[in-house]
């Protein structure tokens, strides 16, 4: 069942049983799905496919998330993409500094997929 909402989704993390839980959550509502297994990775498939919704691991190797954050914001490109953090540093810095760095939101491992999913259509509404 599609949310209609935001259509291709970016997904970066560096454990691969995550990336699976997440992309078989996520088509399951109806998303084109591109995976990274690091920031490096996840920048060029960003810069390659232009997705509406990014969601990136802060503690990657090559380039942790912030990093690639930044440089997606950098790229000033119209509309914006959502960014979503989705880490296991919960404390209330490490949040602000993923704001800083340019995400939307920062969530924290084990993250509730349908929060997630709810913050993705929220953002496609307005």
């Amino acid at each position: 069942m599609s949310t209609g909402k935001a259509e291709r989704l970016l997904i970066a993390d560096d454990d691969p049983d995550l990336v699976e839980a997440y992309v078989l959550f996520f088509e399951t509502y109806g998303y084109a799905i591109q995976t990274a297994a690091d920031g490096i990775g996840a920048l060029a498939a960003y810069s390659a496919w232009h997705p509406d919704v990014v969601m990136l691991d802060i503690q990657m190797p090559r380039m942790d998330g912030r990093a690639v954050a930044r440089e997606i914001r950098r790229m000033s490109v119209i509309p914006w993409p959502l960014l979503l953090a989705v880490t296991a540093l919960g404390a209330p810095s490490e949040r602000d500094e993923s704001l800083k760095a340019g995400f939307d939101h920062h969530f924290v491992k084990p993250a509730q997929l349908p929060v997630i999913l709810a913050a993705i259509a929220s953002h496609a509404t307005i």
